[in-house]
């Protein structure tokens, strides 16, 4: 199978090796940058095309010749990109978290009879699988929540954090308007709201906040309460908030001494350089999925816990593993006719069958990515 990974980024390149790994997998990967190109150059295995992607039509020129297309751009490219694969007909695993609405691309990948899945990462991504899993295991789902957050082991004044994903989807995250579910009806909240502090062990205390993490299950489960909360140490939220309320992350373009810029960009020029993961800066995952409700005429709650680290026998940053690694199990998972569901896929219905979700859980944990089960019943 000749497999294409576009985007050579901290997680496209590592899901490349990982794919690498197949005899009957033939791996390519592409990026505008040479220097991210240049990081795999000891992998000799991965053929490796110096490209732009930012035009639809380059896209689906280059994967015409290729079975299976693994989408790791930038989520402001990951809708347009996703609809190109789409019209070239080629079946594809998505990590770009495009904020866009995927179901208006449901009529094409069916028109065009590929499989398509989207976020398929660690959150969205996995977060969705074990929504769906659990919330099959009871008779009536009643609550959902998600805490996540991918942060650096060591933690660095001033703002204690660094991108372990394009430094600009960071941003979406704390711009964006979050949805939940409560009572049964999507509410639209701001991001960084509803601030709480959790403690997770082996991790401390991290504060958590409202962010648009539900994607997909807003529309898909029917559990009438849900919720996702982005982690971060404590203190970085009001940073974020400062930051946002006087208009560092506006895109409406301001004039300074004649010239005009969008404020947003000044603050990615700064900002950027202070969260950039550098050689030798190790990262972790930390991740909490429930679901309750009844079950047999009983109160009973189901709760998976993720504490994932940098790993340094392979170099390989905690957030490209959970995130990457997943994208590549369900590639395998595909390619080994375990999931053929033609058309437009969310990860939540992958989560709908347990022998997939067995085959994912098993290959994550291979890879040294634990899911650790509880369930508690009242």
């Amino acid at each position: 199978m000749k497999i294409i990974v576009l985007g050579a980024g901290l997680v496209g390149g590592p899901m490349a090796i990982d794919l690498a790994k197949e005899q009957n997998f033939k791996i390519t990967i592409a990026d505008r940058s040479a220097a991210a190109l240049e990081k795999l150059a000891q992998q000799t295995q991965i053929q490796k095309i110096n490209q732009d992607l930012s035009n639809p039509e380059d896209v689906k020129h280059l994967v015409k010749n290729y079975d299976f297309v693994i989408n790791a751009v930038p989520g402001f490219m990951g809708f347009r990109t996703f609809e190109a694969v789409i019209q070239a007909g080629k079946n594809i695993v998505d990590i770009a978290f495009f904020p866009e609405d995927p179901f208006q691309l449901a009529k094409l990948a069916a028109e065009k009879n590929v499989i398509a899945v989207m976020d398929c990462g660690v959150a969205p991504g996995m977060s969705n699988v074990l929504v769906a899993h659990a919330a099959s295991k009871l008779d009536n789902a009643e609550k959902a929540t998600i805490y996540v957050g991918g942060l650096p082991q060591v933690r660095e004044w001033p703002y204690e954090y660094k991108a372990v994903f394009s430094p600009i989807d960071v941003i979406e995250e704390y711009t964006r308007p979050a949805r939940l579910v409560e009572n049964g009806k999507i509410t639209i909240k701001p991001a960084l709201t509803e601030l709480e502090l959790l403690d997770f062990p082996g991790v401390g205390t991290l504060e958590s906040f409202n962010s648009d993490g539900l994607r997909t299950l807003a529309e898909t489960m029917k559990i009438p309460d849900m919720k996702e909360k982005t982690l971060r140490y404590p203190g970085h939220v009001e940073r974020m908030r400062m930051l946002r309320e006087t208009g560092f992350f506006s895109q409406e373009e301001i004039e300074i001494n004649g010239l005009k810029i969008k404020p947003l960009d000044f603050t990615a020029k700064l900002l950027f350089p202070k969260w950039e993961m550098k050689d030798g800066d190790k990262d972790l995952t930390v991740m909490q999925i429930s679901v309750s409700g009844q079950n047999n005429g009983k109160k009973q709650k189901i709760t998976y816990d993720l504490l994932d680290m940098f790993d340094s026998a392979t170099n390989t940053h905690s957030m490209a593993r959970t995130t990457g690694y997943t994208a590549t199990v369900i590639t395998r998972l595909i390619a080994e006719g375990i999931y053929q569901r033609k058309g437009l896929s969310v990860p939540e219905y992958i989560g709908q069958s347990d022998d997939a979700v067995k085959y994912i859980l098993n290959g994550l944990a291979e890879r040294g990515i634990i899911y650790n089960e509880k369930i508690e019943v009242e």
